[in-house]
């Protein structure tokens, strides 16, 4: 099976589960023999999902490029950073124009243009050059307009109330 039409999806906001539910996607794709490519951006732990996915590599990859350590220690990303994220959207090029594959996740692209280890003008570009029939999923918190303007469907995660508060570290299985 292959998609006749792709569109452009965007999980947003400051809640849990943007990037569950592009996994999600991408697992419910597999089942209907859909392959998907997962490019994770600021990420570099072996997360549970990304072990799980591993058992359907027929239908799904997953590459990880980057460390979000920055993030944590409240400091700027450094050049190794801006090199790894570079690097992660000519991957997301070259996947996406070789049409090999139904769906493409860029995991975490828009927290990486936030922190400026990609320029914004650079995924617009990346989304006009879409081919037609991939269906181009984005997610991460801070997303700009220009990026929900141009997105098909866009779905805002927001947090009410998170254990997070109360101390409660990433639990493996869980969030991790």
């Amino acid at each position: 099976m292959k998609l006749t039409k792709g569109y452009i999806q965007v999980y947003t906001g400051n809640g849990k589960g943007k990037t569950t539910a592009a996994i999600g996607q991408a697992v419910r794709a597999a089942g209907a023999g859909l392959k998907s490519f997962i490019i994770q951006f600021m990420k570099e732990y072996p997360y549970s999902e990304i072990i799980s996915l591993k058992e359907l590599g027929k239908w799904i990859t997953v590459e990880q490029y980057g460390k979000d350590d920055f993030v944590y220690k409240a400091k700027m990303p450094g050049n190794a950073d801006l090199e790894t994220a570079k690097k992660a959207l000519k991957r997301a090029e070259e996947i996406m124009l070789n049409e090999e594959y139904d769906i493409l996740i860029l995991d975490e692209i828009i927290v990486a243009i936030h922190f400026k280890l990609i320029k914004i003008d650079e995924v617009l570009n990346l989304i006009s050059r879409k081919p037609g029939k991939l269906e181009l999923i984005l997610t991460g918190r801070y997303c700009p307009k220009a990026i929900l303007d141009k997105a098909d469907l866009v779905t805002e995660m927001k947090e009410i109330k998170h254990y997070y508060t109360k101390n409660v570290l990433s639990r493996k299985g869980i969030e991790s």
